[in-house]
């Protein structure tokens, strides 16, 4: 795992880069991103989506709706940057629209965006972030 910390407008942002799985259930998500505002004292995390379990993007599974549901409940804005296009589902397409629409949850294409997304509405989560 590659991590590097960022700062935009006095926002800290972990970039994290991984060829293996971080992201595989509730618990790994969660384990992974209260280390990541532990360690590092940031509520804002971009990952490569290689680095999240593939089942994440099939909604059916609920993993999506979970692991979300438990960055909001922390604070934590999340950005998965990579090609989703691979994807035919609608119901993931029309997640991922609404998702980019809001404030805590982003699909993106690459990391600069990633970054972007997360350094605005600073405001909505802790104000030291």
């Amino acid at each position: 795992m590659d991590k590097k910390i960022i700062q935009v407008n006095s926002v800290s942002i972990a970039v994290i880069s991984s060829n293996e799985l971080i992201i595989n259930d509730v618990q790994s998500a969660l384990d992974f991103a209260v280390s990541i505002q532990y360690n590092d004292n940031c509520y804002r995390i971009a990952i490569n989506k290689q680095a999240v379990i593939e089942d994440f993007f099939k909604l059916s599974t609920g993993i999506a709706g979970e692991i979300l549901q438990a960055f909001v409940n922390y604070s934590i804005k999340l950005a998965v940057v990579g090609d989703f296009s691979v994807y035919t589902s609608k119901a993931l397409k029309d997640f991922i629209y609404e998702s980019n629409n809001g404030k805590h949850v982003f699909f993106v294409a690459d990391e600069q965006t990633a970054i972007e997304k997360l350094s605005k509405h600073i405001g909505a989560c802790f104000s030291a972030n």
